[in-house]
C-alpha cells in the first residue's frame, strides 16, 4: 500500500516555479517530520527541506531564499514551493515521512521528476 503520494512535478523553464505536494496515507499517525530529498545521477540523495510536527524547519544551503516547506497536519500534507527554478534544480524529488519513534516508520514516497530546462 502506498503510504505517500507526491504530486507536481514537471518540466519548468530557469526562472520559473512549482510547488510539489506530498500526502501521507490517513493511517500514518504521529507524522514527526515531512519533508522533501533530491536525487540526482552519480550523487547522494540530499536533503533539500523538512519541516518537523513542531514547526522546526531545515532548508539545505542550496534552496535557502528560494523554497518554502509548509504542511498541513490535519491533511497529513507536506508542500515545497519553489522558486527561481535552477538547472541544477533538476533531479528526482522523494517524499518523506518519519514518526517521532526512532524505532518507528520511516517511509518515502516513489520520487517525482522536476526537470529546470528551456
Amino acid at each position: 500500500q502506498e503510504q505517500l503520494a507526491e504530486s507536481g512535478g514537471g518540466l519548468v523553464q530557469p526562472g520559473g516555479s512549482l510547488r510539489l505536494s506530498c500526502t501521507a496515507s490517513e493511517s500514518l499517525r504521529n507524522i514527526y517530520l515531512m519533508g522533501w530529498y533530491r536525487h540526482t545521477p552519480g550523487k547522494l540523495r540530499e536533503l533539500v527541506a523538512t519541516m518537523t510536527i513542531g514547526g522546526s524547519i531545515n532548508y539545505a544551503d542550496s534552496v535557502k531564499g528560494r523554497g518554502t516547506i509548509s504542511r498541513d497536519n490535519a491533511k497529513n500534507t507536506v508542500y515545497l514551493q519553489m522558486n527561481s527554478l535552477k538547472p541544477e534544480d533538476t533531479a528526482v524529488y522523494f517524499c518523506r515521512a518519519r514518526a517521532s519513534d526512532p524505532n518507528g516508520y520511516d517511509y518515502w514516497g516513489q520520487g517525482i521528476q522536476v526537470t529546470v530546462s528551456s
